[in-house]
């Protein structure tokens, strides 16, 4: 795998060993940025789920001034800090949370942090990806006129609206399908 563009394009990201990970593909990642690529700059992003961190430092590398990394696999977050390495002074612009998913939202809650950009891409078939749409909305942690990202497996039943959450795009790619959600006032 590879940072795509940007900054840091070309450089490596390495995938945690001995973790049963399914990395973004670089074609799908590349997808996500050409629909967001004007949102990205200077936006505040949260890689959940994380698992190499490759989506948080594609953000990074294309000009975000913060993703954080959640992930509660201590694999993926030593690969994590691993590729980090790669991006320099820009790895200061981070925060690496060893933390459930569902869990670190409602942390993110009673903090009063509040997102950009949301990319989740949880473990298939366990229905995380709802849950967790469920819990971004019920806690509120997307800023105004921002999105979720949510990657997941084309036979997971995700609705289209999720509380103010309300699907605006979806693209498959293979068994891999992108659901992009943002509040219905946003939509409006």
């Amino acid at each position: 795998m590879r940072i795509i563009g940007g900054e840091y394009r070309h450089r490596a990201i390495k995938m945690p060993k001995g973790v049963e990970v399914r990395p973004t593909q670089d074609r799908v990642r590349e997808a996500v940025f050409n629909i967001i690529r004007e949102r990205v700059p200077e936006s505040r992003v949260l890689d959940l789920y994380a698992g190499s961190g490759a989506f948080g430092i594609e953000a990074l590398s294309r000009g975000a001034s913060l993703s954080i990394f959640v992930d509660n696999n201590t694999k993926c977050i030593a690969a994590i800090k691993s590729n980090l390495s790669v991006i320099g002074d820009k790895a200061k612009c981070t925060q690496l949370l060893k933390k459930d998913g569902v869990k670190a939202i409602e942390a993110f809650k009673e903090s009063g942090v509040k997102f950009d950009i949301i990319f989740l891409d949880p473990p298939y078939y366990r229905d995380l990806a709802k849950n967790s749409l469920l819990k971004i909305d019920a806690c509120d942690i997307l800023a105004q006129h921002s999105f979720v990202i949510a990657e997941h497996f084309v036979r997971d039943v995700i609705p289209d609206t999720i509380g103010k959450l309300q699907l605006f795009k979806r693209k498959r790619y293979g068994d891999t399908v992108l659901s992009f959600y943002r509040k219905e006032s946003a939509a409006k």
